[in-house]
């Protein structure tokens, strides 16, 4: 096992991910891609210095909501941001944004998809600014 490797799992640990049961299928069928994906997308680049693991996860969440292709993916990325201290009302709002740049279908098949992990939740900021409204409407 590579170094790489190693790293990336410690990335993926540090999100709140563990090797779940997708990445188990594939390294049943293909435990070199699995060591190489996790080794290169964890080990390599999301352990670069200058940015945090915050923002790396920020942009996975722009590029899978953006292409549109992977809804495990992206739902792993919102999962990893939610245990990475981002908000509930942040997170709605990237996906939002979405639509400016790569369009309405895109920003709203990427709500469909997160739905449930973004309803669970309890948003403190978002409880806070519905219970005062500081006489604004």
């Amino acid at each position: 096992m590579t170094d790489s490797y190693h790293v990336g799992l410690e990335v993926l640990a540090r999100t709140g991910a563990e090797l779940d049961a997708r990445r188990n299928r594939v390294a049943e069928v293909a435990p070199d891609f699995a060591r190489l994906a996790i080794g290169f997308a964890y080990g390599d680049v999301f352990s670069r210095p200058g940015l945090d693991l915050r923002l790396r996860e920020f942009a996975a969440i722009a590029a899978c909501a953006a292409m549109g292709r992977s809804a495990a993916q992206l739902r792993d990325h919102v999962t990893a941001a939610l245990h990475l201290g981002w908000s509930k009302s942040e997170i709605i709002e990237l996906l939002t944004q979405i639509a400016a740049h790569a369009g309405v279908p895109a920003a709203l098949d990427a709500l469909v998809w997160c739905h449930d992990l973004l309803v669970e939740i309890t948003d403190c900021q978002t409880c806070e600014e519905s219970g005062s409204n500081d006489g604004q409407e």
